[in-house]
C-alpha cells in the first residue's frame, strides 16, 4: 500500500515537473531572436501617383503592404480584432491560460481540435517568426516567443505590428493594404462593416476574401459584428444597420499599373534623385502625369497607328494589281511590323510632363521610344534655323532663294557632291521667308544656312543646348538624332514665348514618415526675345492652316507645328503645341527600315496630334485657346495677308530686288 502512495506521489510530483521540465529544455536549447518584431521594418510598397492624387501604380518587392502607425490605427478596427480574437489581449501576458485550459477541455470531450486558444500575440509570432507546423514543439517556441515580446514591446506596438504583418488575402498584407485594395479608403474612412470584414480575415484569409467568395466574407463580417454586440461595444441599432449593409468591394490587380510607361520612367529617374530602395522604400511619389491625357495620348497613338496600317493594306493591294499588270514593277519591300510611334505631350511653361507615350501597345512593346529613342527629326528641325534667322532680323516676308545647287566637299580625302531636292521636286526661285517653312522647302532651307553662314548658325545653335549638331549642311535637313521628349524640350522654346524649359516627369516624393525628401525645382533658359517666338508661332500655324500639316488641325483651339520626315520616310514625326500644351508625335519602323514611300510626317501623325486636341479639349474645356500676341509685333498687310514683324524683325522698307539665280557662297 505503500509503494502504491509512493508511486502515485511521484506520479503527480513528476506531472507537476514535467511541462517545467520541458519549459527549461526549450528556453535553454534555442535562441529567441525577437528583433525582426522589436525593430519591425517590413518592406513597404511605393505607391506613384498623377498630378491630381490618383493612383497609378503600387510598385512592391514582394508583398504588397502599405504601413499604418498604431495611432493610423481607428479604434473600431482594435475593437473589432479584440472582440474576436483575444478578447483579453488587455489582460494575459502573451498567452491566455484559462482558454488554453478550456480548449483543452473542449478537445478531450470531442477528440479533437475543435477550438483554438492563441492569442494575437501568438498569432503575429506564428506568421513572422514560426513556421506553420503543428507540433508541439512549435507551440511551445510560440508560448515563448509571445511572452518574450510582450516585455518588449506595449500592447499598442504588438497590435500596430500585428495589423501591419498579417495577410488579409488577394495579395495584400497589412490592413491599410486591404482597406485600399478592397475599399478605395483610408482606414479612416471605413464603415463599421468594412472594419468587420477586414478583421474577420486573418484566420483564412483566401476563405474570407470578398473578391472570390462574398456571401462567405459578409457571414463572417456578421459574425464579428455580433460578437462586439454580445461585448457591449456596439448597441442593437448599429449592429443591425451594419449587418444590413453590403459593402461595395473593388477586385483590383495588386499594382493597379494604369501607365506602365509612367512607372519604368520613374523607376529608372528614381535611381538620379538618390533613391535606391524605391519597391521596398514606401515611397509617395507625386508625378506630373494627367491620367485621363494619358489615356488620351494612347488612344490617339492607336488611332493613328491603325489608319496607317489600312492605309499601308490598301497600298500593298494597289501595287499587287499593278504588278500582276506589269510584273517589271517592283514591289515595295516594307515590313509593316516594325511600325511603332510614341508621343510625348508637355505643359509649355512649366516642362510638366502630361503625357507619355513610349509605344503602340506596351504589352507588345515596354521600350520607350519617346524617352530612349533616338532619330532623326528631318523638317521638324528646320524651325530652329528659322528661328536664328528671325532672330538675326529676318522675317515671315524676307525672300529666300529656292532653287537647286549642287554642293561640292571633301570627304576623307575623297571629292564629293551634294545635290538636295525640294519633297516636290519643284523650284520656287524667290520665295518668301513664311512660305518656304510653311511647305517645308529643303532647298529654301538650305541656302538660308548657307546665307547665315554654317559658322554663325552653329554659334546661335549654342544658347539651344541642342547636342552632337552635323557640322555641314545636312543640319538643314534635321540629320541629327535625338528622342521625342529631347525634341520637346527644345520647342518649348516656341511653345513658351522664347523661353526653353526643361521636361519633368516628378513633382514631389515623400519618404514612408512622409517627409518631403525632394520637390522639383522648374528650369529655364532664355533663347530669344518674345516677339521673335511669337513670330515663329504665326508662321508654324499656317503650317497646320494651310501647309504640310492640315492633318493635324483640331476645331476649336489654335495650333501651331511643324511636319518631319526623313529621307525615304524612314521617320514621321508632328512637333507642336496650343497656347499652353506642346506635344510631339513620332512614328517609324522599328529597324530603321523605310516605311511605306506615302507616309510621311504629316500624313502618319498628323492625326495622332489632332486626336489629341481634340480630346483634350474635351477634358479640359476651360484650356486656353487662342495664343497671346506680345507687346512689340507690328502687323501689316502684304498682298492682302498679314505678316508681323518687331522691332529686331522689322517691316520692308521697300521691295529689295534679289537675283535668285546669283552665286551663293559656300
Amino acid at each position: 500500500m505503500k509503494i502504491i502512495k509512493n508511486i502515485f506521489i511521484t506520479i503527480i510530483v513528476l506531472g507537476f515537473l514535467t511541462p517545467f521540465a520541458v519549459l527549461g529544455y526549450y528556453l535553454t536549447q534555442f535562441d529567441y531572436d525577437l528583433s525582426s518584431l522589436v525593430d519591425y521594418k517590413p518592406n513597404i510598397s511605393t505607391r506613384i501617383y498623377d498630378k491630381n492624387g490618383e493612383k497609378i501604380a503600387n510598385i512592391f518587392e514582394e508583398n504588397h503592404r502599405y504601413y499604418a502607425d498604431f495611432n493610423e490605427i481607428p479604434p473600431r478596427v482594435v475593437e473589432a480584432l479584440v472582440a474576436i480574437e483575444d478578447t483579453a489581449f488587455f489582460e494575459h501576458p502573451g498567452i491566455n491560460v484559462e482558454a488554453i485550459f478550456r480548449a483543452g477541455v473542449k478537445v478531450i470531450k470531442a477528440g479533437s481540435a475543435v477550438e483554438g486558444a492563441s492569442t494575437i500575440t501568438q498569432q503575429l509570432v506564428k506568421n513572422k517568426l514560426l513556421t506553420r507546423e503543428k507540433k508541439i514543439s512549435r507551440k511551445i517556441k510560440e508560448a515563448i516567443y509571445s511572452l518574450k515580446l510582450e516585455r518588449s514591446l506595449t500592447k499598442e506596438q504588438i497590435l500596430e505590428r500585428y495589423l501591419n504583418e498579417i495577410y488579409f488575402g488577394h495579395g495584400y498584407y497589412g490592413i491599410k493594404t486591404a482597406a485600399d485594395g478592397y475599399f478605395h479608403k483610408d482606414l479612416k474612412d471605413l464603415t463599421l462593416k468594412e472594419v468587420a470584414i477586414l478583421v474577420g480575415m486573418p484566420k483564412a484569409p483566401s476563405t474570407y476574401d470578398p473578391t472570390r467568395n462574398y456571401v462567405i466574407s459578409m457571414g463572417r463580417a456578421n459574425r464579428v459584428l455580433s460578437r462586439m454586440n454580445e461585448l457591449g461595444w456596439i448597441d442593437d441599432e448599429e449592429y443591425k444597420t451594419s449587418v444590413a449593409s453590403n459593402p461595395e468591394v473593388f477586385d483590383e490587380t495588386l499594382t493597379q499599373n494604369k501607365a506602365p510607361f509612367i512607372v519604368d520612367e520613374v523607376i529608372r529617374r528614381s535611381h538620379d534623385l538618390g533613391i535606391k530602395d524605391i519597391k521596398t522604400g514606401g515611397y509617395e511619389i507625386y508625378t506630373t502625369i494627367d491620367l485621363a491625357l494619358q489615356d488620351a495620348a494612347k488612344s490617339s497613338l492607336k488611332y493613328a497607328y491603325d489608319k496607317s496600317r489600312e492605309r499601308i493594306e490598301k497600298y500593298k493591294v494597289y501595287e499587287q494589281k499593278k504588278f500582276e499588270r506589269d510584273p517589271s514593277f517592283e514591289l515595295s519591300d516594307v515590313n509593316e511590323s516594325q511600325l511603332n510611334g510614341a508621343l510625348v505631350s508637355l505643359d509649355s511653361k512649366t516642362g510638366s510632363i502630361l503625357a507619355l507615350v513610349g509605344s503602340v501597345d506596351y504589352r507588345h512593346s515596354s521600350y520607350n521610344r519617346a524617352t530612349q529613342g533616338r532619330r532623326q527629326p528631318g523638317s521638324a528641325f528646320k524651325p530652329f534655323i528659322y528661328q536664328v534667322a528671325v532672330d538675326l532680323g529676318y522675317s515671315g516676308a524676307t525672300k529666300l532663294v529656292d532653287i537647286a545647287k549642287t554642293f561640292e566637299y571633301e570627304k576623307d580625302g575623297e571629292e564629293m557632291k551634294w545635290q538636295p531636292k525640294n519633297y516636290e521636286e519643284d523650284y520656287k526661285g524667290l520665295i518668301p521667308l513664311r512660305e518656304a517653312l510653311v511647305h517645308s522647302r529643303n532647298l529654301a532651307t538650305i541656302n538660308l544656312v548657307n546665307e547665315i553662314g554654317l559658322t554663325q548658325l552653329l554659334k546661335e545653335f549654342d544658347k539651344f543646348g541642342i547636342e552632337d549638331l552635323p557640322r555641314d549642311l545636312s543640319i538643314s535637313l534635321g540629320t541629327i538624332t535625338l528622342s521625342p521628349l529631347k525634341l520637346a524640350q527644345y520647342y518649348s522654346s516656341f511653345a513658351n514665348g522664347g523661353i526653353q524649359v526643361e521636361p519633368h516627369l516628378i513633382d514631389k516624393v515623400l519618404d514612408k514618415n512622409q517627409r518631403l525628401i525632394y520637390e522639383h525645382e522648374i528650369r529655364t533658359k532664355y533663347i530669344t526675345e518674345q516677339t521673335q517666338a511669337y513670330i515663329m508661332t504665326t508662321i508654324l500655324q499656317d503650317v497646320i492652316k494651310r501647309g504640310t500639316g492640315r492633318l493635324a488641325n483640331a476645331k476649336g483651339i489654335e495650333l501651331a507645328g511643324k511636319t518631319g520626315t526623313t529621307n525615304n520616310n524612314i521617320d514621321g514625326w508632328f512637333a507642336g503645341y496650343s497656347p499652353t500644351v506642346q506635344t510631339i508625335v513620332w512614328f517609324g519602323n522599328d529597324d530603321n527600315t523605310p516605311m511605306y514611300k506615302k507616309e510621311t510626317g504629316g500624313r502618319i501623325a498628323g492625326p495622332a496630334f489632332s486626336m489629341y486636341y481634340t480630346k483634350l479639349l474635351e477634358l479640359h474645356p476651360q484650356i486656353q485657346r487662342e495664343f497671346e500676341k506680345p507687346e512689340g509685333i507690328i502687323e501689316v498687310e502684304i498682298d492682302g495677308e498679314k505678316e508681323y514683324f518687331s522691332e529686331i524683325s522689322k517691316p520692308p522698307r521697300a521691295d529689295k530686288e534679289v537675283d535668285p539665280e546669283a552665286e551663293l557662297l559656300w
